[in-house]
Order: C-alpha cells, then sequence, then structure tokens
C-alpha cells in the first residue's frame, strides 16, 4: 500500500518492481497536476484512478511485450465526491465499486466480501471487515500475508495501522509463525495440538 497523492492510496499486486514504477510515475504525474490547484485543494480520487489506468494501459507491451503486472486499487476521498474505491486492471479498465479485492488470495474471499459488505460502516467497522477478509485470505493463499497493513482515508485524513502477522487472528485453525531471531531459529506452534517444532 502506497500514497499517490495526499488523499488516495493504491493497493497493488503483481509484480513489486512493476507496481513501484507505476506508482512512482502517477505520484510524479500527480504531482505536476497539483501545482495548478489552489493552496489546500486536493485531487479528485477519479482522476487519479484515471492516471494510473492510463499508465498501466499505454504500457502494455512492455516487459518484452507481456506487459505490466500492475493490478491496483486507488481508493481516497475528496471534498467533490467523498470517500471512493476504483479497481485499475492492466487491461486498462477503471471501475468505481463500493468495495473491491485484487491478488492472489482475492478469488477465497469475494463471498465473504460480498455478504458481509454493508453501507456507511463506521471506520473500526470497517477496519475490522477489511482485517477479517484478509487473514481469511492467508487463511487459504500461501502468496497473501504475514502481516496486514490498513490504511483508512477520509476527509480528516491518511491514518495507518499495522499489526504484526502473530497478532493476527487464526480463522482455520492454521499454524501460528514466531520469529526466532535468525535463519534455522523460527519457531512453529501449532495452536490446536498445543505442538512445537525448531
Amino acid at each position: 500500500m502506497c500514497n499517490l497523492t495526499e488523499n488516495v492510496v493504491m493497493a497493488r499486486s503483481g509484480s513489486a518492481a512493476d507496481t513501484e514504477a507505476v506508482a512512482g510515475f502517477v505520484r510524479h504525474h500527480c504531482a505536476q497536476r497539483e501545482i495548478e490547484l489552489e493552496h489546500g485543494e486536493t485531487m479528485e480520487v477519479k482522476t487519479v484512478a484515471r492516471i494510473l489506468t492510463k499508465i498501466n494501459y499505454e504500457n502494455k507491451n512492455a516487459n518484452n511485450g507481456t506487459g505490466l503486472g500492475c493490478y491496483a486499487i486507488a481508493a481516497g476521498w475528496d471534498k467533490k465526491f467523498g470517500a471512493q474505491v476504483y479497481s485499475c486492471t492492466a487491461g486498462g479498465n477503471m471501475i468505481k465499486t463500493p468495495w473491491t479485492t485484487d491478488g492472489s488470495g482475492s478469488t477465497y474471499i469475494w463471498g465473504f466480501l460480498d455478504s458481509e459488505f454493508k453501507e456507511r460502516m463506521t471506520r473500526a467497522e470497517c477496519e475490522k471487515y477489511v482485517l477479517k477478509a484478509l487473514t481469511l485470505a492467508m487463511a487459504v493463499d500461501s502468496s497473501s500475508g504475514g502481516c496486514a497493513r490498513l490504511c483508512t482515508v477520509n476527509k480528516d485524513g491518511c491514518f495507518r495501522r499495522f499489526i504484526k502477522g502473530d497478532e493476527l487472528e487464526r480463522q482455520l485453525g492454521e499454524i501460528h509463525f514466531k520469529s526466532g531471531g535468525g535463519l534455522g531459529k523460527g519457531v512453529v506452534y501449532g495452536e490446536k495440538s498445543g505442538g512445537l517444532a525448531i
């Protein structure tokens, strides 16, 4: 997760190098546009999402013709339209939606997200909803997680919260990992069996 502007963040999946490069270009273009704004004004979330989608799509022949591996969600808040979420696909689609998800673990949690979403959640309710979705994805997808980084953007600003992996709620009785201070010194705790292996 990274900031594109003061009021818009980007959640990313795919190639780390591609997503970092795209985020850098988007930040650059947005910084140029923000010069033209009145002091204290922020860019509209939709405009930032359009820039992200355009850069992604215009580089579809990058990486020797295979395209960019940049799958992104642009979300934020602006005075004109309030809170917004956009799914920005590598194929050039930009879809405004009440919620979205992406990445390898996302396929496992669509049903949960759809059934548990409700309009006008409080910040605490929304963070609980997102954290539950993340931990469900982590429980079944080895490429998801290890920790959780939550970011809430609203009219009051951008608020971040970091939750370490061993502080996350286990959803399906999965193994609990604790860091052990060096290569080969990890300790794995089996929560249900009470067993331990070094």
